[in-house]
């Protein structure tokens, strides 16, 4: 089942990001705080 993920706002001054990296694949289980993605910032 799909569910929504928020990416983390890193800094004050952050207003984009691009994922560069996913650490899951599609229907893996994962537990809350638990990283799933890499990603860098503008």
């Amino acid at each position: 089942m799909a569910k929504e993920v928020i990416m983390p706002k890193m800094g004050q001054t952050m207003e984009a990001g691009t994922i560069i990296e996913w650490y899951v694949k599609e229907g893996d289980t994962v537990k809350k705080g638990e990283p799933i993605f890499k990603f860098e910032s503008d």
